[in-house]
C-alpha cells in the first residue's frame, strides 16, 4: 500500500476493524476493509501525525508535529472536527487514553499533560515536566514512561507523583513500549530488549539482538507470541515463554527503511508501516 507520500509514522485500528496510519505528509488515511484502498483522507494537520488512537467515545484522537492534539467524529467515509488542543509548546509524541477519564499526551517541550474529559471534549486539568517521548498505562491510575533516556519511571495519576523509579538502562525506552503479559513490561532499546516486572518494579531481564541495532517496538499477535520492528526494516517473530523471549525467525528486507509501526490488525495478520513510505499486510 503506497498511498502516503512520505513515511508513514503510526498505524491504528478503528473499533468498525479499518486501518488507519498517519504520515509524515500530514495527511491521515483511513482503509477499506476489503480492498485497502482509501474510504478517507483527513487532511487537517499542518505537520506529520505521530499517533492516532480511538477513544472510549469512539471519537478518532490524533497528535502532531504542529504541537496540536485533534479529535474527529468519524462516521462512514466523513469526519467532522471536534476539538484541537494547544497545550504543547513544541511536536508531539504520543497520546493515550486512561480509564475513560484522562487523555494524556507528551511532546519534545518536555511536558506530560493531563486533560480532564468533559462530555466528548477535554480540558487540561494539570502538567509534569520531564523529557519523555513515550508512555505506556501499565496499571489502573498508573503509567510508565523513560526520562533521559536511561532512567524509567512508574506514575501515579490519582496521586500526582512517581511511584517507583529505575535508573542506569541505558537506551531503553526512547520507542514506544508494551505489555507483554499481566506481570511484565516489554522495552525496546539499541541492541537489545529489557522486561520489566511492572508489580516489583524491577528489571529482570536484558536480552542482546545480534545483527540488529535500534530495537524499535512491538506487538502482540496473541499471548505467545511477539513481534519486534528495527531501523534496519527486519521484523523478527518471538516466543514468551515465562519471563523470556525466544527468537523464532527474522524477516530481512522486509521493508526498505526503518520500520516505524507495527500492529496486530486481527485475524492472524499484522500490519507495517515504514521510512519507505509503505504499509505492508502480513
Amino acid at each position: 500500500m503506497n498511498y502516503h507520500k512520505d513515511w508513514v509514522l503510526c498505524l491504528s485500528i478503528l473499533n468498525d476493524g479499518r486501518l488507519i496510519s498517519g504520515s509524515y505528509d500530514n495527511s491521515i488515511i483511513i482503509y477499506n476493509k476489503a480492498t485497502y484502498q482509501p474510504d478517507l483522507i483527513i487532511n487537517e494537520h499542518k505537520s506529520s501525525v505521530n499517533c492516532i488512537i480511538q477513544l472510549s467515545s469512539g471519537i478518532l484522537a490524533t497528535c502532531s508535529d504542529d504541537s496540536t492534539i485533534k479529535s474527529f467524529e468519524i462516521k462512514g467515509n466523513n469526519y467532522n472536527i471536534i476539538q484541537t488542543l494547544n497545550a504543547h509548546t513544541y511536536n508531539l509524541n504520543q497520546i493515550i487514553e486512561i480509564e475513560n477519564k484522562y487523555l494524556i499526551s507528551c511532546s519534545y517541550d518536555e511536558y506530560i499533560i493531563f486533560y480532564l474529559k468533559d462530555n466528548l471534549e477535554y480540558k487540561k486539568d494539570y502538567q509534569i515536566s520531564t523529557n519523555v517521548r513515550y508512555f505506556c498505562q501499565i496499571k489502573e491510575n498508573e503509567i510508565f514512561y523513560s526520562e533521559n533516556y536511561d532512567k524509567i519511571c512508574f506514575y501515579d495519576i490519582k496521586e500526582r507523583k512517581i511511584k517507583s523509579s529505575i535508573s542506569n538502562i541505558s537506551k531503553s525506552g526512547s520507542d514506544p513500549f508494551i505489555i507483554i503479559s499481566k506481570d511484565l513490561l516489554f522495552i525496546s532499546g539499541l541492541n537489545k530488549i529489557s522486561i520489566i516486572n511492572i508489580n516489583y518494579y524491577e528489571l529482570i531481564r536484558e536480552l542482546e539482538v545480534p545483527n540488529s541495532s535500534w530495537i524499535n517496538g512491538a506487538c502482540m499477535l496473541n499471548k505467545n507470541i511477539l513481534f519486534t520492528r528495527d531501523d534496519k526494516g527486519i521484523i523478527m517473530e518471538w516466543k514468551i515463554e515465562e519471563d523470556n523471549l525466544i527468537l523464532i525467525s527474522k524477516k530481512e528486507n522486509s521493508h526498505n527503511f526503518c520500520i516505524t509501526s507495527l500492529l496486530n490488525i486481527g485475524n492472524g495478520h499484522i500490519a507495517s508501516g515504514s521510512f519507505d513510505n509503505s504499509i505492508k499486510i502480513w
